[in-house]
């Protein structure tokens, strides 16, 4: 069982290895993105049942763009029906979405759509949930440097005044605590350009399972292992001296 007096106020997770499942069951990527779908909502749902408080996804990176227009497209239709079908379930149970990522080239209607997801559970209090979109990490410190450089044109804030925390409100993720847990499955061991400033401190899980294969129980032992760690944070303990 795991600790409800220290669970993680963040996790963020790269589901990785859609496409490797389905090909080792002879089948097309679309049917491993499709079971990694299912996967997505029960894994929402027992983050919420928990409490934690933020829970990030990373769905579809900047470099993502590179795959066959086909998978792209399966992409998009996945994320559509999740926006058409989820939402109700989302404002009932009190969680709040967020998208993090440039717009563009997102399909119009897609931007449209997911603004008015954000608008109608943004009185949520319970799990925020973040989806990584268009995602990229450099791309987001270099649109937060451009932010902060047209506060700094325009005389909103002085140069000299920027440090480390001030900093972070000038990222996509402002607002939310750092990712506590970073989650990947695959057996891959590489952040892929995710959340490179916001994971500074978090603990790292590595699963050799692929995404689909999934479950509430992998979540589980990923929280355990986290509560069993000593989060330094660079210091050192010292131990008091004896008189």
């Amino acid at each position: 069982m795991i600790d409800n007096n220290n669970i993680p106020r963040h996790i963020a997770i790269i589901m990785d290895g859609n496409g490797r499942w389905a090909k080792e069951r002879g089948r097309g990527r679309t049917y491993g993105h499709r079971q990694g779908t299912k996967v997505v909502k029960e894994i929402i749902r027992f983050s919420s049942e928990i409490g934690l408080e933020a829970l990030t996804l990373f769905a579809f990176s900047a470099e993502n763009w590179d795959r066959p227009k086909s998978e792209i497209s399966m992409l998009m239709r996945y994320l559509d029906n999740f926006l058409d079908r989820e939402i109700k379930e989302l404002v009932s149970n009190n969680i709040r979405l967020l998208f993090i990522g440039r717009q563009d080239p997102l399909p119009r209607y897609l931007q449209e759509k997911m603004k008015k997801a954000q608008a109608l559970t943004s009185r949520n209090t319970g799990l925020t949930l973040v989806l990584a979109l268009n995602y990229g990490s450099r791309q987001e410190i270099v649109d937060a440097a451009k932010k902060f450089a047209r506060s700094v044109a325009g005389g909103e804030i002085d140069i000299n005044s920027l440090n480390e925390e001030n900093f972070s409100d000038y990222f996509y993720t402002v607002g939310l605590p750092d990712p506590d847990l970073l989650i990947r499955t695959s057996g891959e061991m590489r952040l892929s350009n995710f959340l490179l400033w916001q994971l500074s401190y978090a603990e790292l899980f590595f699963l050799g399972k692929y995404w689909p294969d999934f479950t509430n129980k992998d979540l589980e032992a990923a929280i355990r292992v986290y509560q069993k760690r000593e989060r330094r944070f660079g210091r050192v303990d010292v131990a008091p001296e004896s008189n």
